[in-house]
């Protein structure tokens, strides 16, 4: 008999997620963790009393990590991030329009344009009849007007922090578009490391053993049990084993996996990637100016404290990002220049105000996306490793980002629950026989 049921390696979103379902169904958990901090790339900076995410970080109100999170009986404090639009075009700024007022007050669009009526059709939109093609076939199908489109492809690069929309598949893009006109954003009190906090003390309070600073180098499948060989030399036998990392590290972590269906997922994954200044200011030198999107530039800045407490001294925290096309080579410096260019024509006279900062030159957004080349969505369990189960944002099925990482620890949770109650089924079958 194992101590644990499961194992969980990575303690990131998707894995304290499962450990917090699987803990539930009454099972023995253990959570391996290389770094000596939970959470991944939900980590929250504390620089000097400022938090930082790893970049900007919205939660979906509408989406399946809150619905997930709400399920498991979590709060997460915050604000709604709803606020006026601005759009960057041509090195000036100008509302965009998402209701009937600010439609009467931009420039962008004359009456003719078919904003609104697109707008209206998004929101109405039934997107499971969305046929599987690429979000640039969608939207040369459904949008005629340039600007209009000019503005659909920065939503859909800002809901799904993505710049590919050759590769993408339009179905969960347009899906998350939904999801934001629905319920909107939530920005996080304390940043994402409170949503990680919350996860980590209801498994510890469950009875899920957490390990930080503890590297898994190998695992091994042996029928039916997984062996885990960390690298201080401890061992972990389990019946049923969750590998929560990025897809190259799982591979190369699970013996002979690169001749598995992991190893055609981790071939066909396409990771997504950003720059991201993050600012912390002593005050937000245009007021007006708290949310803006390129609209011919693959860029964002937010305020994130307008809506959530990230100081307690008043400092503003504000991010902004460019997001990479994953088709095209990238240029650090160039990238940073272009991120303090729309600040200044966003903010002038930012620079004076800097009380912390940080830049992220190539932050990995998510692993992998819903794209064309994708031939199956991944996962949850290994069908050549009996209890060898992946979770992560780059195993999601149409979901993307947190919500992907989130719904595909509970998917892994709930597939080993369901082989578990056929184990029970099959056994009381037998002996009724």
């Amino acid at each position: 008999m194992f101590k644990y049921d499961v194992a969980i390696v990575g303690g990131g979103l998707a894995g304290l997620t499962a450990a917090n379902f699987l803990i539930r169904e009454g099972k023995k958990v253990v959570v391996l963790e290389k770094s000596n901090r939970l959470g991944g790339r939900a980590i929250t900076n504390d620089k000097n009393g400022i938090l930082m995410n790893l970049g900007s970080h919205g939660l979906y109100l509408s989406g399946d990590a809150m619905t997930i999170f709400t399920e498991l009986g979590l709060s997460i404090p915050g604000g709604n991030a709803s606020v006026q639009i601005h759009g960057i075009l041509n090195k000036s700024v100008q509302v965009i329009p998402t209701d009937f007022s600010s439609m009467m007050s931009s420039s962008l669009l004359s009456w003719k344009s078919k904003f609104g009526e697109l707008m209206l059709k998004l929101m109405k939109l039934n997107v499971d009849f969305i046929p599987e093609v690429s979000l640039t076939e969608w939207a040369d199908a459904e949008i005629s007007d340039s600007m209009v489109k000019h503005i659909f492809y920065s939503i859909c690069r800002l809901t799904t922090y993505t710049n590919a929309p050759t590769l993408q598949l339009a179905k969960p893009v347009l899906k998350q578009v939904q999801r934001t006109f629905k319920g909107g954003v939530l920005y996080v009190d304390g940043g994402w490391g409170t949503i990680v906090e919350k996860l980590r003390q209801q498994a510890i309070a469950a009875g899920v053993e957490i390990f930080p600073n503890k590297n898994v180098a190998k695992i091994e499948h042996h029928g039916d049990y997984q062996s885990i060989l960390c690298s201080d030399g401890t061992v972990f036998n389990v019946a049923h084993c969750i590998v929560a990392t990025p897809p190259k590290q799982a591979v190369k972590m699970i013996k002979d996996a690169e001749h598995t269906s992991l190893g055609l997922w981790n071939e066909q994954a396409i990771p997504i990637t950003a720059s991201s200044i993050d600012l912390g200011l002593k005050k937000l030198p245009t007021s007006r100016h708290q949310f803006a999107i390129g609209l011919d530039q693959s860029l964002f800045f937010t305020n994130q404290s307008r809506a959530a407490k990230l100081s307690d001294d008043g400092t503003v925290v504000v991010s902004l990002a460019k997001y990479h096309n994953p088709l095209e080579e990238m240029n650090i410096h160039a990238d940073k220049q272009q991120l303090e260019s729309v600040m200044d024509l966003l903010h002038p006279g930012w620079r004076q105000e800097v009380a912390v900062q940080q830049f992220l030159p190539k932050i990995t957004v998510s692993y992998n996306f819903p794209h064309l080349k994708r031939k199956e969505n991944p996962g949850p369990s290994i069908p050549e490793m009996k209890g060898m189960y992946i979770a992560g944002d780059w195993t999601g099925h149409e979901e993307v980002l947190a919500d992907a990482a989130v719904a595909s620890g509970k998917r892994a949770a709930r597939e080993i629950s369901k082989a578990n109650e056929m184990i029970v089924v099959k056994e009381t079958n037998r002996f009724g026989d």
